[in-house]
């Protein structure tokens, strides 16, 4: 019994090191491979009519983000 506890340990252990290196080597979060809620059309989660302030900003850090990448952009 012991033994059976021991290598189900050890292949778990071994697929959440696969994860973590897949993570660390292409820096992308693991995602469902359906494409959530925006494959049927759900932009939010939520119902609201606006986004609130924590998204907002978030939403304007990204902007800023990507400005900066396609005005320092090399090729």
């Amino acid at each position: 019994m012991l033994n059976i506890f021991i290598a189900t340990f050890a292949l778990f252990l071994l697929a959440f090191l696969g994860m973590s290196l897949g993570y660390i080597i292409k820096r992308k979060s693991i995602q469902g491979s359906c494409g959530g809620l925006s494959s049927i059309g759900v932009e939010k989660v939520c119902e609201c009519p606006e986004p609130c302030d924590a998204r907002k900003k978030r939403m304007a850090r990204d902007e800023a983000r990507q400005k900066m990448l396609s005005k320092n952009r090399i090729l």
